[in-house]
């Protein structure tokens, strides 16, 4: 094993090294056409988040863009296959409305903060 190799291994030994699923998500069909729709997979969301799968989810535009391009979901899942079971069972791919793809994750650096007061019951995620 080289030096850089080594000091990369020392360097990285601590990192997080978690595991998740990302599942990109692109249109197939005309906004008017996925709004019926719409109600149920967002509903859909909510429930993965209330179940603890749902990571993070949400539109992606562009530079410049108003609309968006396609979706980001990122879940907690044990297996490419076990991800696919979550991404089919959404509303917009049943209906044939949205196809997507799957990128496992591997999250190694990074932060966030979480700020909650006690006064107004409010919390910020930063």
């Amino acid at each position: 094993m080289d030096k850089p190799e080594q000091e990369a291994q020392k360097l990285t030994r601590n990192y997080l090294g978690k595991e998740l699923y990302v599942i990109f998500t692109a249109p197939n069909a005309t906004r008017e056409e996925m709004m019926p729709v719409m109600p149920d997979h967002l509903a859909r969301q909510v429930e993965l988040e209330e179940q603890g799968i749902l990571f993070a989810a949400g539109p992606m535009f562009e530079e410049g863009g108003k609309a968006p391009v396609r979706g980001m979901v990122i879940v907690r899942a044990n297996s490419f296959e076990e991800a696919r079971e979550i991404a089919d069972a959404d509303p917009f791919h049943k209906a044939g409305l949205r196809t997507y793809t799957i990128d496992r994750w591997v999250i190694n650096e990074g932060s966030y903060t979480v700020n909650v007061k006690y006064s107004n019951q409010s919390m910020t995620l930063d």
